[in-house]
């Protein structure tokens, strides 16, 4: 399906973003992880057009957004994103992070939760058991090993995008941030996700994740490790719609 790029500006900020068209009456964010960019949910945006518009912007200093003259926090991206978000979407908003935008789009969730109608972490990090830029780096590397040459492809062309210093001071932020503590003040209905077998967000740590959520539901991604959304679209597309039409039905059963 064809979409559109555009740009957003806001605050000193520039990103760059893609539209792919579809019902008005909802529409998906999607938010990728560091050193990655908008192209990595290309497919998956594509899917999710059945239900609503897509945007999915490439976060400053990734992809095809340049580096602002700031660290960026990830509070900093958190407000960013809301700005977008009530900028550009229209209709009821599933945001969805990966990865490092998980952190992001929890920060949304909490600080702004009239924004949003439905909340979906894929991936979540930082795991507060191995908090550490070595231990994270080795678990990378093992999560890599024997993945497909899409995902190793599409890494490697985003990854050279990405500054080594902008990359550094990311990894340090997303180090600082605890998204354990901010989980518990979430209260948007939230679908947590991980790759059967990613080694960067093992089970016990994702379910802990789940579980600190008040609104929570937690499924297990067959045959994908943590850059689940990039190998191919499916399951993660279907699974998010399903959720999110699930959770329609009970509000209207509620209402």
């Amino acid at each position: 399906m064809a979409h559109a790029d555009h740009t957003f500006e806001h605050g000193g900020y520039t990103m760059k973003f893609s539209s792919y068209p579809g019902p008005t009456s909802r529409t998906f964010v999607l938010i990728h992880g560091i050193g990655m960019g908008r192209i990595v949910f290309d497919e998956v945006a594509e899917v999710l057009t059945a239900q609503g518009g897509v945007l999915v912007p490439d976060l400053p200093g990734f992809g095809d957004s340049p580096e602002p003259g700031t660290k960026a926090t990830i509070q900093d991206n958190a407000e960013l994103i809301e700005r977008f978000i009530a900028s550009q979407a229209t209709g009821d908003v599933t945001l969805v992070g990966h990865s490092m935008g998980t952190q992001i789009v929890a920060e949304i969730a909490r600080q702004f939760p009239d924004s949003i109608d439905t909340l979906v972490l894929i991936a979540p990090t930082i795991n507060r058991h191995e908090r550490s830029a070595t231990k994270q780096a080795a678990r990378m590397v093992q999560d890599l090993y024997g993945e497909s040459p899409k995902v190793l492809v599409e890494g490697v062309v985003e990854y050279a995008k990405t500054s080594p210093l902008w990359f550094a001071n990311k990894l340090r932020l997303m180090l600082d941030h605890r998204i354990e503590d901010v989980c518990p003040h979430i209260a948007t209905p939230t679908l947590v996700m991980r790759g059967e077998t990613d080694h960067v967000c093992p089970r016990d740590w994702v379910q802990e994740v789940a579980a600190a959520l008040p609104d929570s539901e937690y499924e297990e991604i067959p045959d994908r490790g943590h850059e689940a959304v990039i190998k191919s679209p499916e399951p993660v597309a279907s699974m998010i719609l399903e959720f999110v039409a699930r959770r329609a039905h009970r509000r209207q059963q509620t209402s």
